[in-house]
């Protein structure tokens, strides 16, 4: 009952948020993409079980899929380090009476059964349809899919863990070097394939039925989960007796950017905001894990040589840590926009300085990508011209948000903040400038060289950063035209 109760005052805390109205198209625009999503997952099982039954012949395709099960768990985790956590949703549940633990009980069951555990089965059923269906039937097919969403569900407890204490500190991320870096020495110094054997044995135990399998699945399942449990109670206590760390720690100056004066000064503030402040902090940091992610891809050549997807992997290396942090430009400010008014001429210069740190962040990929052209694998002038391109028309594109911005976003709430929404407008300009500069490099290749075409990107880059200051002013004056509807809506998402 109280699990039912609280999935139902959920959805009503939802329906009764002032941005339900605001965020309706970003949820027509998220269910379609989910929908996308599903039906090229359902490709992908299709083309794979095709491909590994012709292409294959010592193994049963499903053999061959099951032998790589780690790699789905490395993608889904990595995806997964975005999400929220149950106990951002406790805050509220607190005033009821009902126990804590048993709201964070209710809270990790429904993290459990959310439909994101089940969205890869749209790539592992019609797998299993087309090569287990043949030799075990449906019973075969039903049981692996329930394998496989258990090993989800291990996965989601997994990556929870992770992100909680990530948002505590930082530094709990080195945990993956020694539990992924054990994994790729157990399946590649041997030279025996110690995980890729043990997955597959484990997948066709899913498929068999074979109890060994499911219930150590499950007893990882219930461990994994009562770590969550304890260490989120443990972080809720502290966080509602207000147990902070009272370490005095070192405090860094920006003094050698005293020299440009109030651009200089706002600048000092925003690498301060997003250094000392926990909520930009975690999303910088972890954003810079993607990037790093991102750069290992180009590599280690995953996509092969003179594969396309090589520029979507260099596009996204530069463009995530700017796109994900200028479409909240300005809701940061929400925390302190009155103090801002009263010197509204100053405005400028701080978006000035917006623009230049986010500039000044694009040096971490363009380091990363070094690796990839030194190993041949990318042309520097491919990583040069995105590099140009995304500091130029990207960050102008998504500069413009600053006049419609109008929800504040958290600086230092902790694990039971709020939960940010996107708006129209930020779902609409980021997947535009996610798309768009693949198909301007895609449309010059049809008439120019590929190197001539990363030279023009270059150039349009060098040519919008030219005239930033005029782009900038006109962004400036129509964010005033909007500051008291802007206003309103900061104080109301405080």
């Amino acid at each position: 009952m109280l699990f039912l109760d609280l999935r139902k005052n959920q959805r009503l805390a939802a329906r009764r948020s002032p941005m339900f109205d605001k965020n309706r198209f970003a949820r027509l625009l998220m269910g379609f993409m989910v929908a996308f999503w599903a039906a090229y997952l359902v490709f992908i099982g299709v083309m794979l079980a095709l491909a590994f039954r012709e292409g294959i012949t010592n193994l049963e395709p499903y053999h061959v899929l099951n032998k790589g099960l780690v790699i789905f768990l490395i993608i889904d985790f990595l995806l997964r380090l975005l999400q929220s956590t149950p106990v951002q949703d406790i805050r509220p549940l607190l005033l009821l009476p009902v126990p804590r633990r048993k709201v964070l009980s209710c809270l990790l069951i429904e993290s459990a059964l959310e439909g994101y555990n089940f969205f890869f089965l749209f790539l592992f059923t019609p797998f299993a349809l087309l090569t287990v269906t043949r030799f075990y039937g449906m019973a075969g097919v039903l049981s692996y899919s329930v394998g496989i969403w258990l090993l989800m569900v291990f996965n989601g407890y997994w990556s929870m863990l992770l992100r909680v204490l990530k948002r505590q500190r930082f530094a709990w991320m080195l945990l993956l070097i020694p539990i992924y870096g054990g994994l790729a020495l157990l399946e590649f110094l041997p030279e025996q394939g110690w995980v890729s054997t043990a997955t597959m044995y484990l997948g066709e135990g899913y498929i068999r039925g074979n109890l060994w399998a499911f219930s150590g699945t499950l007893a990882a399942i219930f461990l994994m989960g009562w770590v969550n449990y304890a260490v989120q109670l443990r972080l809720v206590r502290n966080e509602l007796s207000r147990a902070e760390d009272t370490e005095v720690k070192r405090l860094r100056e920006y003094r050698f950017l005293d020299r440009y004066g109030r651009v200089g000064e706002y600048m000092q503030l925003e690498l301060k905001m997003v250094f000392r402040n926990k909520a930009p902090r975690s999303q910088f940091w972890g954003f810079v894990l993607i990037m790093l992610m991102f750069a290992a891809i180009l590599s280690f050549n995953v996509y092969g040589e003179n594969s396309y997807m090589n520029n979507f992997a260099c596009l996204y290396c530069y463009c995530v840590l700017g796109l994900i942090t200028l479409s909240q430009v300005m809701a940061v400010e929400g925390n302190y926009i009155d103090g801002l008014m009263v010197h509204k001429e100053s405005l400028f210069d701080l978006m000035r300085a917006k623009y230049y740190v986010q500039c000044l962040f694009l040096v971490i990929p363009f380091v990363f990508s070094l690796a990839a052209v030194i190993k041949g694998t990318i042309p520097l002038l491919m990583s040069v011209g995105y590099l140009f391109f995304t500091m130029g028309p990207v960050f102008a594109t998504m500069m413009q948000l600053a006049v419609y911005n109008n929800k504040t976003a958290p600086l230092n709430t902790g694990l039971m903040g709020r939960k940010q929404g996107n708006s129209l407008y930020q779902t609409l300009l980021v997947s535009i400038c996610f798309t768009v500069p693949l198909l301007i490099n895609k449309l010059l290749t049809v008439f120019l060289p590929p190197e001539m075409a990363y030279i023009v990107m270059g150039v349009m880059g060098l040519c919008t950063f030219a005239v930033h200051k005029y782009w900038i002013r006109n962004i400036y004056v129509r964010f005033l035209r909007r500051r008291y509807h802007n206003m309103e809506g900061f104080r109301m998402t405080r």
